[in-house]
C-alpha cells in the first residue's frame, strides 16, 4: 500500500462506481465491500485513517451487553455474529477475552448469570465461550487485585479482544487489494452536483500538494462518523444536526492493577454507566465515559471530571488503588450517534444501532455504529446503494473474506509483540535482517524495534510522526512520555524515507509533541 501507486491509479480513472469520504471503520469496511463486488471503489480520508473514532475504542469487539441490559436484542444478536466472523477472517488481530463481573450482592451473581447466558444463546455457533458463575474464592484467583472487601460472587464471560486502528490499516490493504484506490490526507472539500441537485462526485485537495480536483462518481457515500455535519452542510440547503458527538475517555496503566489475562467488567457505576478494565499490549486500558459535548474535534481532550470518575471508579475495585501519577496515558474518542428526534436526550437513551440517510442530492450517509459490526454496515451502504438505482446488483463478498494478515493457522504466539501483523511478520523480520540497524528497539522500555516504524512508512501509508507512534505501533496509546522521547528519531526515519529536509522535521516534531500533550495528565505536562 503506497501513496504515490494510489495517487496514480486516482490520476488514471476517469469515473468511479463508489466514491467514499472517510477511512474510518465503516468507510474502510464499505470500500472492501464495494471493491470486492467488482465496483470501481475510490476512498478519500482528510487525515490519517482511523484518525478519529476508530482507534480510540475501548479495544472490545463484543455483542455488547449492556445494550441486551436495555432490550435490545437485534443490535446485540447482529453485534455478536459480527464478532464470530471477524474473529475468523481478521484472526491475528482478535482475540478471546475472558470477562470477570465481581458481584458485591448475593442476588447480582444469579441476575447476570442468567443474562450471560442469553447472550451466549444469541451468538450461536459463533460463541466464544460459555459463561460460568463463580465462587468468591474463584473470583479473586481470576482477579488478583479485586477489592474483596464485601465480595460475595463473580461472574465470568467471553467477548472479543482486538487492535482498532491495526484493524483500519490491514482494511485498507484488502480494500487495495480487492482493487480500490484509498488515499489519506486527501480532504473532500466541496461536493459536485449536476443541474438537477444530483451529487455526480465530489472536489478534493491534497492534503501534501495542496492541489485541488474534481472526481466523478455515480455513488456517494459519506462515512465521516463525527464529521458528519460538516459534509451534509455541503449537501443541504437548510442545515440539519445528523449527529450528536458523545466522548468517552480511557485511562491506560502499567499491567500490575490487573494481573493475569482476565478482564474486569463493573456492570453499574454510581452512575449506571459500564466501565472496563481490559488488558491490551501488556498494559491496562480503563474506561469508558459517555458524556455529551458541543463540538467534535481531531485531538478530542479528556474532560478533568471524566478522569475523576475512572480513577474513582477503578479505585473503588482494585486493592491497588491507580492514582494520577500512574496514567501512563490518556485518550478521549469521540462516537458518532444518530441524532435523537427529541432535543436533550442523553446519550445511553441514543440507539447505538446505525441508521442510513438517504438525501434529496442522492447523497448516501451513514450514522451511527460500532467497530464490532463495520462489515454489516457497510453491506447494508452498498445494498442502499444498489435499492436506489445508481449501481448496478452485485453480490456481498465480505462474509468470509480474509483481511489483510489472516493466518490461516493457529499458530500465532501472541507472547511475541509482532502477532499484530499476522501473516506479514515473516517479512518483517526479514526487513530487520537486510538491514541489521532495524533490529534497534525504538524505546528501550518497549518491544517495537525501528524496522516496524519502516514497515509503516513504505507499506502502511504512514505520513507523519503520529500515524505511525499513534495508529501503526500505539505507542501514544501505551506510553505517553516514551511516544514523545522518540519523536524525534522517528521523525528522522520518516525524512530519510521520504526526502524531508529539517525544517520539516523540525515542524514536524512540533506538531507531534502539541498532540502527545493531550495524551498526558496535565500535572505532568
Amino acid at each position: 500500500m503506497n501513496r504515490s501507486e494510489q495517487l496514480a491509479k486516482l490520476k488514471n480513472t476517469e469515473k468511479w462506481d463508489v466514491i467514499i469520504i472517510g477511512g474510518g471503520a465503516s468507510g474502510l469496511g464499505t470500500a472492501i465491500d464495494a471493491a470486492s463486488r467488482g465496483y470501481k471503489t475510490i476512498l478519500f480520508e482528510a487525515v490519517d485513517f482511523a484518525k478519529g473514532t476508530s482507534s480510540r475504542s475501548t479495544k472490545l469487539v463484543h455483542g455488547g451487553v449492556r445494550y441486551l441490559a436495555q432490550g435490545d436484542v437485534n443490535l446485540v444478536r447482529e453485534a455478536l455474529k459480527e464478532r464470530g466472523l471477524l474473529a475468523q477472517n481478521a484472526n491475528h488481530l482478535v482475540k478471546n477475552q475472558s470477562f470477570v463481573i465481581p458481584n458485591y450482592h448475593w442476588l447480582s451473581g444469579y441476575f447476570y448469570t442468567i443474562g450471560l447466558k442469553i447472550y451466549d444463546l444469541l451468538s450461536g455457533c459463533l460463541s466464544l465461550g460459555s459463561s460460568k458463575y463463580l465462587s468468591k474464592k474463584r473470583t479473586i484467583e481470576m482477579l488478583p487485585n479485586v477489592e474483596e472487601n464485601g465480595l460475595v460472587n463473580g461472574v465470568i464471560y467471553h467477548d472479543g479482544q482486538f487492535d482498532d486502528s491495526r484493524l483500519a490499516i490491514n482494511l485498507a490493504q484488502t480494500a487495495v487489494e480487492n482493487g480500490a484506490c484509498v488515499l489519506n490526507y486527501v480532504k473532500v472539500v466541496n461536493l459536485l452536483k449536476d443541474d438537477k441537485n444530483q451529487v455526480i462526485g465530489v472536489q478534493i485537495q491534497d492534503q501534501e500538494s495542496g492541489i485541488k480536483q474534481d472526481i466523478k462518481g455515480t455513488a456517494v457515500i459519506n462515512a465521516t462518523g463525527v464529521f458528519t455535519n460538516a459534509i451534509m452542510k455541503m449537501n443541504d440547503n437548510v442545515y440539519k444536526k445528523y449527529i450528536v458527538p458523545s466522548q468517552g475517555i480511557h485511562l491506560v496503566f502499567d499491567k500490575s492493577f490487573l494481573p493475569g489475562d482476565h478482564a474486569l467488567m463493573i456492570p453499574k457505576t454510581k452512575d449506571g454507566r459500564v466501565l472496563f478494565a481490559v488488558p491490551w499490549h501488556n498494559r491496562v486500558v480503563v474506561g469508558t465515559t459517555d458524556t455529551l459535548i458541543k463540538k467534535q474535534s481531531l485531538e478530542p481532550i479528556a474532560l478533568e471530571s471524566e478522569i475523576q470518575f475512572v480513577l474513582e471508579t477503578a479505585q473503588r475495585f482494585l486493592t491497588k488503588k491507580p492514582t494520577r501519577a500512574d496514567v501512563l496515558s490518556v485518550f478521549a474518542g469521540l462516537r458518532p450517534l444518530a441524532a435523537p428526534k427529541e432535543e436533550g436526550k442523553s446519550t445511553k437513551e441514543v440507539s447505538r444501532s446505525h441508521k442510513i440517510i438517504v438525501s434529496e442530492t442522492g447523497l448516501i450517509t451513514i450514522t451511527g455504529g460500532k467497530w464490532t459490526t463495520y462489515r454489516k454496515i457497510a453491506e447494508d451502504i452498498m445494498d442502499k446503494a444498489i435499492k436506489t438505482g445508481k449501481l448496478s446488483p452485485k453480490e456481498c463478498q465480505t462474509e468470509h473474506l480474509p483481511i489483510h494478515g489472516n493466518k490461516s493457522t493457529n499458530s500465532l504466539d501472541r507472547e511475541n509483540h509482532l502477532y499484530i501483523y499476522g501473516s506479514d511478520i515473516p517479512k518483517i523480520i526479514e526487513l530487520q535482517e537486510s538491514e541489521p540497524a532495524l533490529k534497534e528497539k525504538l524505546h528501550p522500555d518497549h518491544e517495537f524495534t525501528m524496522a516496524e516504524v519502516v514497515w509503516a512508512i513504505r507499506y502502511e501509508m504512514a505520513r507523519t510522526i503520529d500515524d505511525i507512534l499513534a495508529r501503526r505501533v500505539r505507542l501514544l496509546f501505551l506510553d505517553a512520555r516514551a511516544a514523545i522521547e522518540v519523536s524525534e528519531k522517528t521523525a528522522r526515519l520518516i525524512a530519510k524515507e521520504l526526502k524531508h529536509d529539517e525544517a520539516w522535521i523540525n515542524t514536524e516534531i512540533a506538531n507531534f509533541r502539541q498532540i502527545a500533550n493531550g495524551f498526558l495528565l496535565s500535572e505532568f505536562q
